[in-house]
């Protein structure tokens, strides 16, 4: 079993509003400025699931700042699920910074929608502004047990689109505002979770987070899988493609070329996700 926990979809509006788009919001711009930026839609999703063997994907959109783009993308992530139930599962995205964003959390939650993410803010890191401006939607997420899902990266190294000013110290303490939430950091959480070597209070802070491996073989070397799953253990990774950045495929290779064992294989590429999904 394969389900692939980070992939993007884009309605026909976006694809053919892009220039558009790129206008209204400026970190929608940095993402997919460049022509081979690929916005791609459910049906090819789908498509790409079939030749790959993916029996499920979790998709969201984009975190737009104009509450008339989120709610657009939104109503087609639950159009989405509706017409691929047996197939997709959805998440409803904003900008963190929105002032919209419990109300948007709430109504899509109300129509089947599975949690929130993949949220990000591209221009200042996740700041204690945005850690306290969703405090009300952390509170519904717990309310609806839904799950949650923030874009990070890793604080060091070469820059690339999308990259943010996080800092691990930022994740962190967006990680104890809300303990009691089940949150999946994105991206390996930038590498948050080599700190849950140290012997006191950092493993326990994690309890309730997991990580996905989006983005991966543009980050880190294939050891990355076998370090991560010593580390936080394997039941707390989670496959994760960035679809249509990469294709299941690479990350399928990598995971076998790092002499991970077929149950160790498993659980990251499906059971982690049915376990966490089947709530």
């Amino acid at each position: 079993m394969i389900i692939d926990f980070h992939t993007h979809v884009f309605s026909p509006f976006f694809k053919e509003n892009r220039a558009e788009c790129i206008g209204r919001d400026s970190a929608f711009k940095t993402l997919y400025d460049s022509p081979t930026a690929k916005l791609v839609g459910t049906e090819e999703l789908i498509r790409n699931m079939d030749e790959h063997e993916v029996q499920r994907s979790v998709i969201f959109g984009f975190p737009w700042e104009d509450s008339e783009l989120f709610r657009r993308h939104n109503d087609y992530i639950i159009a989405a699920i509706e017409e691929y139930s047996d197939r997709l599962t959805g998440f409803c995205c904003f900008s963190p910074l929105s002032k919209d964003g419990a109300e948007e959390t709430e109504r899509c939650l109300n129509q089947g929608l599975r949690g929130v993410g993949e949220l990000a803010v591209y221009e200042s890191g996740i700041t204690a502004g945005v850690v306290e401006n969703l405090k009300e939607v952390m509170g519904l997420c717990l309310e609806y047990n839904a799950l949650f899902m923030l874009h990070t990266n890793e604080p060091v190294g070469h820059m690339y689109p999308g990259k943010t000013p996080n800092t691990l110290l930022q994740i962190y303490d967006f990680i104890k505002a809300y303990p009691l939430n089940r949150i999946v950091l994105a991206h390996w959480g930038g590498g948050l979770l080599f700190y849950a070597l140290m012997k006191k209070e950092v493993r326990q802070t994690l309890e309730n987070v997991w990580f996905d491996t989006a983005a991966s073989p543009f980050l880190y070397s294939p050891g990355m899988y076998r370090i991560a799953g010593e580390i936080i253990g394997f039941e707390k990774i989670l496959f994760g493609s960035d679809y249509p950045l990469l294709s299941p495929a690479r990350y399928v290779k990598e995971m076998a070329s790092d002499g991970l064992s077929v149950d160790q294989q498993q659980q990251i590429l499906g059971l982690n996700a049915e376990r966490l999904l089947s709530f």
